[in-house]
């Protein structure tokens, strides 16, 4: 009988103790939870201002809108700091705070806290020759109905035209033998066309009307100076090509054409797209 009793209260204490240290760590990690709301929110602000002081926001979003992600990244910092000091200040509030949410509590912030992570590891990346081909760069050459109007200057030289310059020039008015002879100088990266001989690069650039979500290809075919063939130039790298503009018949299309003197390689510039 007492060994029936002493071994009943014991298991009553083992069980009142494994009940207390369950709820000593349910305390802790709910008081703990709630930082992760603030580590979300202050690394996500840093990252906007990352991207802004290592100019990498040049190839997320148009420039017009960097005002906008400064603001946004400063706002998410002192959001981030007022919400830990508030923590600081009365732990167990915030632990019983209830939230109507869609997922479970607290992964949005998990998974927030892993894309900002992954978005200070790794750069993003610069669109290139295999982006241009899927999104049909080559056809483009005729003019892009996507190009935003633009103020129309007739003074501007043939030669100081870039590669988006003769694109809207393009929309306007397609005939390419309106073009024939003009003095042409562009910059661009080069593309290998599947369809052309080996004299012909198609040099090429993207344009981002709003982010990177929505950039697209312009550009335009090149006939290399004679004796040069594309191999000698690698896809993706960037040339300055200097020449004439002609009528060119290509893949059965008559298309403007750049009867290029000179192919300079030069690196690529620090914003690689246009607006």
């Amino acid at each position: 009988m007492f060994r029936a009793q002493l071994s009943s209260l014991l298991h009553t204490h083992n069980q009142q103790a494994m009940s207390s240290r369950k709820q000593r760590r349910s305390k802790i990690l709910n008081n703990l939870l709630p930082w992760l709301d603030v580590i979300a929110i202050v690394a996500w602000g840093f990252l906007m201002l990352k991207y802004w002081l290592t100019e990498e926001l040049y190839l997320l979003i148009h420039p017009n809108y960097f005002a906008l992600v400064v603001v946004a990244g400063i706002v998410l910092v002192i959001i981030g700091i007022a919400k830990g000091v508030g923590l600081l200040r009365r732990p167990e509030a915030a632990a019983n705070v209830q939230h109507m949410n869609l997922i479970p509590p607290r992964l949005g912030s998990i998974l927030l806290i892993a894309v900002a992570i992954v978005g200070f590891l790794i750069s993003p990346p610069v669109f290139a020759s295999d982006k241009a081909l899927q999104k049909g760069v080559t056809d483009l050459s005729t003019g892009n109905s996507r190009l935003q109007p633009q103020s129309f200057r007739a003074s501007i030289r043939p030669e100081e035209r870039s590669l988006v310059d003769w694109s809207r020039t393009l929309s306007v008015y397609p005939e390419p033998d309106a073009y024939s002879g003009q003095k042409a100088k562009v910059t661009g990266f080069v593309i290998y066309p599947p369809d052309l001989s080996n004299e012909y690069v198609f040099l090429a650039r993207f344009v981002l009307t709003c982010c990177a979500a929505d950039a697209y290809p312009v550009g335009l075919p090149v006939k290399l100076p004679q004796g040069q063939t594309r191999e000698q130039f690698k896809k993706d790298s960037w040339l300055e090509i200097e020449g004439k503009m002609a009528t060119e018949t290509l893949s059965g299309k008559r298309q403007l054409t750049v009867i290029s003197n000179s192919a300079t390689p030069v690196p690529r510039p620090k914003n690689p797209y246009s607006y």
